[in-house]
């Protein structure tokens, strides 16, 4: 009688015991989702230099608390960043200068430091006062993507750029070489978004960029891009 107490009260321990291993796992911390970008919608004329920015908030799957960072800066590569907050809310208010073109994006990190991707990157344009025509908007890259490698020896250029000033025609010089600042000009007063190079050296390094232009005397010099090309 004995034998079979003592034998019960092994098998107790055994089970009491595979049963602590499940409770002692941990659960692996996730970062938040991405957060989507509300208001001011892309390329909004915003009549107030002080503007309200808006978005969707995230979700964490350990329901983590969850603080956003929010950046704006006056060009789409976050190179010039004037503004820089952090917020527990998916909405925060920035007085900025009047007349300029902004661009800003947000990410979510939660309480464990798990951080999200960045946002996509909406811009919007601050009225300046009595203004007739507004610059357009900084192009943004398409293709080649930044500092890519390209086969053979041409390049198919490829980019976006808008204006809030919907009515203006906008046409666009490019131009591409092999110093940090190209003054070589392939593309001159083109009106598509896009432009085929050719007769490019293997091995080496391009640099590009593009100027933007209204029909109303405005000008936006965009930054500079680069790619190589192989072998």
């Amino acid at each position: 009688m004995r034998k079979y107490i003592y034998s019960g009260f092994i098998s107790f321990l055994l089970l009491s015991c595979s049963g602590s291993d499940d409770t002692l796992k941990t659960v692996k911390n996730t970062a938040p989702t991405v957060p989507t970008l509300v208001a001011p919608i892309n390329n909004k004329l915003c009549i107030d230099n002080t503007v309200s920015l808006e978005w969707n908030a995230s979700t964490d799957a350990q329901k983590d608390p969850i603080t956003y960072q929010l950046q704006i800066a006056t060009d789409n590569q976050f190179t010039q960043i004037v503004k820089t907050d952090e917020s527990s809310l998916p909405i925060q208010t920035a007085s900025l200068s009047k007349g300029i073109a902004y661009y800003w994006r947000v990410k979510a990190t939660d309480s464990n430091n798990a951080s999200s991707n960045y946002s996509s990157t909406y811009s919007f344009y601050t009225e300046a006062v009595a203004v007739t025509n507004h610059l357009p908007f900084m192009p943004q890259l398409v293709l080649p993507e930044f500092d890519a490698t390209i086969s053979g020896t041409t390049a198919a250029l490829s980019w976006t750029a808008s204006d809030v000033d919907t009515n203006d025609a906008l046409t666009y010089d490019v131009f591409l070489g092999t110093v940090n600042s190209p003054t070589t000009k392939v593309g001159n007063n083109i009106t598509a978004t896009s432009l085929n190079t050719s007769a490019l050296l293997p091995a080496t390094t391009y640099y590009w960029k593009v100027v933007v232009k209204d029909n109303k005397g405005g000008e936006t010099i965009g930054q500079i891009w680069s790619f190589k090309t192989n072998l």
